[in-house]
């Protein structure tokens, strides 16, 4: 059996699976600062748990839609599949996007990137990355890792320090873990991921100022444009090495 063949469909149906236990987590945790995380859902029934469909009692759904989640992770999951080939890092690659797509989804609803899933996920990518480097085949470098998570994490708590209404502590929070992941492939990765994201957030802003007419003060979620340009050097520098 060619495993190459299966590896893009299995990680789709990886994705399609951890997808479908993200909303009700993206609902409980999508709530302002200082607030406490959701228990209820609308319509004041208790929620049990942190993972599955967000739907209640009476089969009534709430939170995003699960069809739609799961198409999205199931997507990106089959293209760092495609990208990586089976080299060990891969692993790493797919428990990570489920959570890069929670990230996302809370981000947009609210514009807050929870340290319950930030910091842990900076953790997680660097000990992954230390296990992958272990293993024979890998691609990447897990010293350059730590370096990009360090020097990326301290670009952005520069830009934070500079303008903290434009740019959040948990976008700072987040670069440490996407920092380690694309500085895996080195960094020229780096580079090109950190542009990327920087680069979507410019067209996101735009395109709120010619359709909504926003202004420069106009707060704007970050955290999903640096998760999307995080992908895209990944793809790239996974493609690549």
């Amino acid at each position: 059996m060619d495993l190459d063949l299966w590896l893009a469909p299995g990680a789709a149906l990886w994705g399609a699976a951890a997808g479908a236990l993200l909303p009700r987590a993206a609902y409980r945790l999508s709530v302002e600062p200082e607030q406490p995380w959701r228990d209820r859902c609308p319509d004041g029934h208790p929620i049990g748990g942190w993972v599955g469909r967000a739907r209640c009692a009476d089969g009534r759904s709430y939170g995003p839609a699960t069809v739609l989640v799961c198409a999205v992770t199931a997507l990106v999951c089959a293209g760092l599949a495609l990208a990586t080939g089976t080299r060990p890092e891969l692993f790493v690659w797919l428990l990570l996007a489920p959570l890069g797509v929670l990230l996302t989804i809370v981000d947009f609803r609210v514009q807050r990137l929870p340290d319950v899933l930030t910091l842990p996920l900076a953790v997680l990518a660097l000990c992954l990355l230390a296990a992958a480097a272990a293993l024979p085949e890998h691609a990447g470098r897990w010293l350059t890792a730590l370096l990009g998570a360090l020097v990326l994490g301290g670009a952005y708590f520069l830009l934070f320090l500079v303008n903290p209404n434009g740019m959040g502590f948990g976008d700072v929070k987040l670069a440490l873990g996407f920092g380690a992941v694309l500085g895996w492939y080195g960094w020229p990765t780096v580079v090109l991921g950190t542009f990327a994201g920087f680069f979507f957030g410019g067209l996101y802003g735009l395109g709120l100022v010619v359709v909504r007419g926003a202004g420069r003060r106009t707060a704007i979620p970050f955290g999903p444009f640096l998760i999307a340009g995080a992908l895209v050097g990944l793809l790239t520098g996974a493609y690549s090495a």
